[in-house]
């Protein structure tokens, strides 16, 4: 399974990771319904308030080794030094057994000091699943360095069945052993099944990639006799040079993302402790945030993390060899093809956010709340799409230490905004989508600027902004004419919204091709690009 050819371009790669990362994401949309219908806005809240702290402690022990481990065994692959791209694979291991193993004993026996007291219990389950992500973490990165990301894929959408088949059976099950306590009760056992969940999954995709490397470990060996490099790194240096590139990694990648715990902390202790509201409420209120807008904003974001999966190995090979021609020309074609789909789908979440939180979530009592935060939310598609690249760029041309400073400053702007909000207004969960605009706007800002200070590059605006935003645009108003048109006719919400995204997609894409905004290369070089392209000749449009 490892491309010793790589006849697949990078584009191609992230192309397979994203359509694994939508499928999961689509997995999870569909799976957190049922789940929600079960444990309700109260346990899910719950959940997502121990799972952002779980989600904390995996960055700093183990989230970022696949983008890290990538890079590093992709620039010796690069200079053919395949014994010490070994070696670093080995210390790998070793690392994350170290760091992994002492971040779940710490989520285990600290969980009464990191979360709230209903939410305890569901951090400690979460707590072994920290040690076996390290794990899983550093095959993927493994297998990425050689730019397949098929292992990775298989195992993402494995890991994610798993999590959505035993989260609702565990959670459904836990519940009806204590069917006859109260309602609190029974939704922190519903929020614990959960997070079994999310453990055997990640269990079963680490097995999944073990075999993988097991059936490919006589290729892997065989290539190490045609080594011919006579300095071998020791084990020492190694490990030195491997905690000087993870360090920064670990640091930006925690930064960027403790911003939904850091939040989620300000506005439950503001409203709880200053403006005298009960735990219950407030965790349910912020369970709709999370649980459901949140998650649907986070479906096209899949996209710009598979684009940067690939995107570092691929960065660091051009730029350890010199050739910033080749790094400029990968940079800004990740980046246009980022935003071709990232611009289209905040306008499609903004325009069609109340039919698409009415499929998902159709409970009656928060649809047209959690519909609002979406449409308040869906700029931030954009926005981290971008800044996820970014980050990436800078990390695979071994500027690591620019996304963490960039990412401090925006963490600590927008913190600032978030505690005025929540002060001096009545915003609340509205306070949270404002935080996470602000954050995400200033990352791609700052990294804009680091990036054109490296390596030169000046992104095509009208290519890669202005014509995907009016296409967009145009889109968005016709989908949503659709659907209000189609829904006044049959009544079928899940019937409307399907056509409505159908022909909206169409549009977007003739628009795109009429203005000139993307040429049929890289439409093949889009998800699925051979079957867009197969369906537009068909239909006379190119």
């Amino acid at each position: 399974m490892i491309n010793q050819k790589k006849k697949d371009s990078f584009i191609k790669q992230a192309g397979i990771l994203a359509m694994a990362g939508i499928i999961c994401r689509i997995i999870g949309i569909l799976y957190r319904s049922p789940l929600t219908g079960i444990i309700g806005d109260e346990g899910n809240g719950y959940y997502s308030v121990a799972y952002n702290i779980y989600t904390i402690i995996l960055l700093v022990s183990s989230y970022s080794i696949p983008s890290a481990i990538s890079k590093v065994i992709a620039q010796k692959l690069a200079m053919k030094e395949y014994r010490n791209a070994q070696r670093i694979f080995y210390c790998s291991i070793i690392y994350v057994v170290v760091v992994g193993g002492l971040a779940s004993l710490f989520t285990y026996f600290g969980a009464g000091i990191l979360v709230q007291s209903n939410s305890i219990g569901v951090l400690k389950v979460f707590a072994p699943t920290i040690f076996i992500s390290g794990l899983l973490g550093v095959l993927r990165g493994y297998f990425q360095a050689h730019r397949t990301m098929v292992p990775t894929s298989i195992s993402q959408i494995i890991e994610q069945i798993m999590n959505a088949v035993i989260s609702i059976l565990a959670a459904y099950l836990l519940m009806q052993t204590v069917a006859d306590s109260d309602s609190t009760t029974i939704a922190i056992y519903g929020a614990t099944g959960s997070a079994i969940g999310t453990g055997t999954g990640v269990l079963i995709a680490f097995i999944f990639m073990l075999l993988v490397y097991l059936v490919n470990r006589k290729i892997i060996h065989k290539r190490l006799e045609t080594d011919t490099h006579s300095t071998v790194a020791p084990y020492s240096e190694i490990i030195m040079s491997l905690l000087l590139t993870v360090t920064p990694f670990i640091l930006s990648t925690f930064i960027y993302n403790s911003t939904t715990s850091l939040n989620q902390t300000i506005y439950s202790k503001i409203l709880i402790n200053l403006k005298g509201m009960d735990e219950v409420s407030v965790t349910t209120q912020y369970g709709i945030f999370a649980g459901k807008s949140v998650v649907i904003a986070n479906i096209p974001i899949a996209i710009a993390s598979a684009i940067s999966s690939a995107v570092i190995p691929s960065i660091a090979g051009s730029y350890i060899q010199g050739d910033l021609t080749d790094t400029n020309r990968k940079v800004d074609k990740a980046t246009k093809t980022t935003m071709i789909i990232a611009i289209p789908a905040a306008v499609g979440l903004a325009a069609l956010s109340i039919p698409i939180v009415r499929l998902l979530f159709p409970q009656k009592e928060s649809m047209y709340q959690a519909a609002g935060l979406l449409c308040v939310l869906s700029i931030t598609v954009i926005f981290y799409s971008l800044s996820t690249l970014s980050n990436a760029v800078l990390q695979g041309i071994g500027k690591v230490n620019m996304p963490v400073i960039n990412a401090f400053v925006s963490l600590l702007i927008q913190t600032a905004f978030l505690v005025i909000i929540l002060l001096t207004t009545n915003m609340n969960l509205y306070g949270l989508a404002v935080a996470s605009i602000i954050y995400s706007l200033l990352m791609c800002i700052f990294n804009g600027i680091s990036i054109r200070k490296s390596l030169g590059y000046k992104q095509n605006m009208r290519k890669c902004y202005f014509i995907p935003l009016l296409s967009s645009l145009i889109m968005g108003a016709v989908a949503g004419l659709i659907y209000m048109g189609l829904y006044t006719l049959i009544k079928s919400n899940a019937i409307s919204l399907f056509v409505a995204i159908f022909f909206g997609a169409i549009l977007y894409f003739i628009l795109m091709i009429k203005l000139r905004g993307i040429t049929k290369n890289e439409i093949e070089g889009l998800p699925k690009g051979e079957l867009i392209i197969r369906v537009f000749k068909k239909l006379r449009i190119l």
